[in-house]
Parts: structure tokens; sequence; C-alpha cells
């Protein structure tokens, strides 16, 4: 193991919980490193599969949360300026390339596509990264595998990734859980009885069917647990359920009555 990939060892289990075949479709597509692409709404649990099949298969793992303002050179490096003159610095593709991590690129269609495109050589047969800047072809460790996630439901012709991109990855679809297993993950994420959970839960449900009808995303799983953690910590439920829930996904007061309503429902 390098020591710059140190940091990058998951050491304790990410708690996850399954919902289909995802870990046996994901550990067959690491087998041949197979480039993988999670598709799925914010919140979703996309993040925490890729944590979890990183510390189940050993593998060091590499985050690049993704943005408009992120350049070529933020992902494969660049010459820096110190006391001995220049020397350069890989950046997080390229360290994870080089030394054989999971390198995950969180909500990729934010990226510009000019940026993104750096990633083609390592997604196919060649599996390398011209480092241009330098004058260097870095030849893919046999343990790297490039990960990439995003959000379909925020797709626009502004946003969305190239076909030529597309085509080159794996795909698993994630959505959130059914009833029981969403409970059971808010109760133990958030450290509340399955009771409060189920009620969280369908609390959400109600609002992922207004998706489309008033709200452009449904309450995520990730939001149930910061409710569910305001409510361990004896904040009372409509309060947290206002707080996290509700006011973060809309501004209209009509919507709002309608959330705070089914909040009330069930608590």
């Amino acid at each position: 193991m390098q020591d710059d990939l140190r940091d990058h060892m998951i050491t304790e289990e990410p708690y996850y919980q399954p919902t289909a075949d995802e870990v046996e479709l994901y550990e067959a597509a690491y087998s041949v490193r197979m480039p993988m692409m999670l598709k799925g709404p914010t919140g979703c649990g996309k993040t925490r599969f890729v944590e979890h099949m990183a510390w189940k298969l050993g593998k060091p793992l590499i985050t690049v949360a993704c943005n408009e303002d992120m350049t070529a050179s933020d992902l494969v490096g660049r010459y820096l300026l110190d006391a001995n003159g220049t020397r350069w610095q890989d950046g997080p593709l390229t360290l994870a390339a080089r030394h054989g991590a999971i390198c995950y690129l969180d909500e990729i269609v934010e990226a510009r596509q000019d940026t993104t495109v750096v990633i083609h050589p390592l997604t196919d047969n060649r599996r390398v990264l011209p480092l241009e800047k330098k004058g260097e072809m870095v030849e893919a460790h046999p343990d790297f595998q490039v990960v990439i996630s995003y959000n379909p439901g925020y797709q626009s012709l502004m946003k969305d990734l190239k076909e030529s991109t597309k085509q080159r990855f794996g795909a698993l679809d994630f959505n959130y859980p059914d009833h029981e297993t969403e409970t059971r993950i808010v109760a133990h994420e958030g450290g509340v009885s399955e009771e409060m959970a189920g009620k969280l839960v369908s609390v959400a449900e109600r609002a992922r069917n207004l998706k489309g009808h008033g709200l452009d995303e449904g309450i995520s799983t990730r939001m149930l647990v910061y409710a569910a953690s305001l409510i361990a910590k004896r904040v009372e439920p409509l309060a947290a359920c206002r707080m996290a829930l509700v006011r973060p996904i809309t501004d209209d007061p009509d919507m709002r009555d309608a959330l705070d309503s089914a909040v009330t429902t069930f608590f």
C-alpha cells in the first residue's frame, strides 16, 4: 500500500442495507474492472454504497465532489511552486490510477464536459491517463476503477453526460429503499426506534408522491436521518420534521402547508 493512499482506506464497515442484487453486480463489475455509473436521486445511498463496496473489497477510495468550476488539472494534477522551484503534484484521478484506488466522481454532471473527457482513456481498453503537461503516460494500476454518479432527475441539455462518456460504463439504478428497509436504515443511522423511523419514512413517502406536482425532489433518506438525529437529541418531532424535512425542499407556502399536514398526520 502506497503511503499516499493510506488515508483513503476505509477501516470500519460503512452501514449499508442492500435493496436488490447491487452488491453482487458491483463485485462482478469490479472483478473485470468495468467502470461503473450509479444513477439515482440525491440522498438515496449512492455514496454510502461506494464506500461500503470499497471497504468490502479492501480498496482505497478517492472521492471527488464535482462542480462546474473544476478543471481537468484539478483531476489530473499540476505543477506547483515551492522553495526548490517547481514540482508536480498528482490530482485525485492520477493518484488513484497510479496506485490502484477506486476513484469516485460524485455528481459528475456538475462538472463541465470538457473536464470529464479526461477520464475517457481510462475507461476503455487502453486504461491510460496522458499527463500532457508532464509528458507522461500513466498506465492504470490493475486495481484501479472509475465510478461516477449522477441524478437523472436533474438532466437537461446543459447538464447531461455525452453519449461517448455514458457508453464506457456499466450502470446501476438506485432509488429510495422500500418502507421496511428504509425504516431500518433511519433507525440505525439516526438513533431512534423503528416505530419512530417508520413514521418518518411514511412522511417521506407522502412527499415523494408530490414530486413533479409542486416539488422538484422528494424527501431523501439522508434528510430522514437528519430528522431522526434531531429527535434522538430530544428535539420535538414536529419541529425536527419541519426543520430537516419540509423547510429545505420548498419555499412555496401552500406546499409547506401540505407537507406540514402530512407531518402532523403521523406525529
